[in-house]
């Protein structure tokens, strides 16, 4: 690992931070064209790589105090996304930056056109409590790869993974081009002030809107990744033990604080009787026959989340689960049926353990439900018939799809992330995120020669009848 320069700080809090300097350094220092070169870029990649790699175990030890996280989990969801990000961004930097060649119309000739991807300026990140670590630095990886200069703002409601991100991000990134901001609601709005190239948000709708009124003092564009309510499909025809097993697991990991989760399911009453002890027979297979005693079930991340959750399982009849520790912010997993669609538990985004079914006369009912409600960041349908698949993807928007699976197209690289409508907008991974970090420049060149005087007045029929030629 290279030595990080030390002529502006890489983290601050509510005692230091002064927003304005902090982007005017930042903006300096990309001013200098230092982050445009590609060895750069990838020096600065593989050094974020290095600091996962050499911190895994603390990191690690801080989602666990954070959100009672296991390290298999911590790792899968988590480290690795991020690093494969880094690894996927190293692969295809070049390629990612090439020049695009446009054509010419012949009224231009001689000529060339071409598209020329160049690095917005300075963006920020804003980070979210529940995958602390990957929804901070998965989207860094790409602005990195663009040739931005970045602050970070890790959330204050995962303390032990934001303070860390903190300490290290110092040692293994050029403090010149990057910072991390701890803090609350000051720290977040006296960067929000700011004028940014760019602003990445994650997290939900009503935080949301106060990123996009900030930024548009400004004219920032934004990407806003936030969430809703993600409809499951069972159709009869799915294989019940398969997509009980990935049903429990999309759900209640990270004891249902994901913003792709899962939020409720649509089946027959037929599909339901079925469905349900399969999945209950899965979660005692995961995590036992008290998920409290599980060091692979995760924990609520606070009092107030814990008592928001708890409150949903009396809008319906429990299936199974339904207990709770609100002391030590344990809600077990737990799925609810019988539920009032005009119930909170159908209304808001859950986030957490609860799962409730809604049961359906016919399947081909599924659709009309979703569409009737805002689209979601995600969609799940489990079936063998690709009439119904057709059929689905064709009739309902969502940000993300998933078929006989839950959110697995995390681990697709080059799939786009992102929601649409009240979900979210613009979307990252892979290239995309590039994209979203980079402005592609249109450029055309001219040659002196055959300054052809058809465009030029005064004009004639003659010039009229040689345009429309070469239109």
């Amino acid at each position: 690992m290279e030595a990080a320069t030390t002529k502006s700080p890489t983290a601050a809090n509510s005692e230091s931070l002064n927003a304005p300097a902090l982007v005017a350094g930042l903006r300096s220092y990309f001013s200098s064209g230092t982050s445009a070169d590609l060895s750069w870029r990838r020096r600065q990649l593989m050094r974020l790589r290095d600091m996962l790699v050499e911190n895994e175990a603390r990191f690690i030890d801080a989602l666990h105090s954070d959100l009672h996280k296991a390290p298999q989990e911590v790792f899968t969801t988590e480290i690795s996304v991020v690093r494969g990000d880094i690894d996927n961004a190293l692969k295809n930097l070049k390629r990612w930056s090439r020049i695009r060649r446009a054509a010419t119309p012949l009224v231009a000739q001689p000529g060339k056109s071409y598209i020329q991807p160049e690095p917005l300026g300075v963006v920020l990140i804003i980070g979210a409590w529940n995958y602390p670590l990957q929804l901070l630095l998965s989207p860094l990886v790409p602005a990195i790869a663009a040739g931005n200069c970045a602050v970070v703002k890790p959330s204050e409601l995962a303390p032990a993974t934001s303070g860390l991100i903190a300490e290290l991000l110092p040692r293994y990134l050029d403090r010149d081009a990057f910072a991390c901001v701890e803090g609350e609601v000051a720290e977040t709005t006296a960067l929000l002030e700011q004028r940014w190239d760019h602003i990445l948000y994650t997290g939900g709708g009503q935080v949301g809107k106060i990123v996009m009124t900030a930024a548009a003092r400004h004219l920032t564009p934004v990407t806003l990744e936030l969430g809703g309510k993600s409809p499951c499909i069972v159709a009869d025809d799915a294989d019940i033990d398969v997509t009980a097993r990935r049903i429990a697991w999309g759900k209640f990991t990270n004891a249902g604080q994901t913003c792709i989760a899962p939020d409720y399911l649509l089946c027959t009453r037929a599909t339901a009787e079925r469905l349900l002890p399969a999945i209950e027979a899965c979660v005692r297979e995961m995590f036992g026959s008290n998920p409290r005693d599980s060091a692979d079930y995760g924990r609520i991340v606070n009092d107030r989340h814990t008592r928001r959750i708890a409150a949903y399982i009396g809008d319906g009849e429990v299936a199974f689960g339904g207990q709770m520790d609100m002391g030590a912010r344990y809600i077990a997993p737990t799925v609810l049926r019988k539920v009032p669609v005009e119930s909170a538990v159908m209304q808001e985004e859950i986030f957490g353990p609860v799962l409730p079914v809604v049961e359906l006369e016919h399947i081909g009912e599924a659709e009309q439900f979703v569409n009737r409600r805002d689209k979601p960041l995600a969609l799940y349908l489990f079936t063998r018939d690709d009439g119904v698949t057709k059929r689905i993807l064709a009739q309902c928007s969502a940000g993300n799809v998933c078929i006989n699976d839950c959110m697995m197209f995390m681990a697709a690289h080059e799939l786009p992330f992102g929601g649409v409508g009240p979900s979210g907008m613009g979307a990252y991974h892979g290239e995309h995120g590039f994209k979203t970090f980079s402005h592609f420049k249109a450029v055309m060149k001219r040659s002196y020669k055959f300054d052809l005087s058809v465009r030029y007045a005064p004009f004639s029929a003659a010039k009229m009848r040689l345009l429309r030629l070469l239109r």
